[in-house]
This record gives C-alpha cells, structure tokens and sequence, in this order.
C-alpha cells in the first residue's frame, strides 16, 4: 500500500507518494546533514523531488518533512522546494 498526498498551487494538483515501509531520517550534525533512508524512503524521496520538477510547477513550490509527517521520530525538518530563480 502507498500513501498519496494530493497538493494544489495555481490550480496545478501535484501528489507525492510514500512508498509502503519507507523510512526516512534526518539528522543535523553541525557542519552537514544526513539523510538516511531504506530503499523504499529514497524511492519516496525521489519521487517527491521528481514531482517538484514536473513542467508547470510554479517557483516556490515545496513540501514539508517533520516527524510523523513523513520522517522518522527524531528527525529534524526537512524541506524540499523548487527554486527556478538563478
């Protein structure tokens, strides 16, 4: 079973999936972060990115990752947003 979470910016609907079992872990150790996953959180976290770098999705679009939002217990927030601005 997969989660799918339905997001609408500029009447553009965009939905991120969760991998059955994923498991996802952010860290901040200071100098660097640290994400650690299994196979089925990097396939989740790739299609979260993917789905950012759909056509048409707008600057500025972004998802929030916290603990149970999609993050292990622990973990540290995580955002990921698209930034076309150079």
């Amino acid at each position: 079973m997969t989660t799918h979470v339905r997001e609408v910016t500029d009447g553009t609907t965009r939905v991120f999936t969760w991998e059955e079992g994923s498991r996802i872990e952010v860290r901040n150790l200071g100098g660097e972060i640290v994400i650690e996953a299994n196979a089925a959180g990097l396939k989740t976290l790739a299609g979260h990115l993917l789905t950012l770098a759909q056509d048409g999705t707008p600057d500025g679009a972004h998802l929030h990752l916290e603990a149970h939002n999609g993050l292990e217990e622990g973990s540290v927030g995580l955002v990921l947003e698209r930034c076309d601005d150079e």
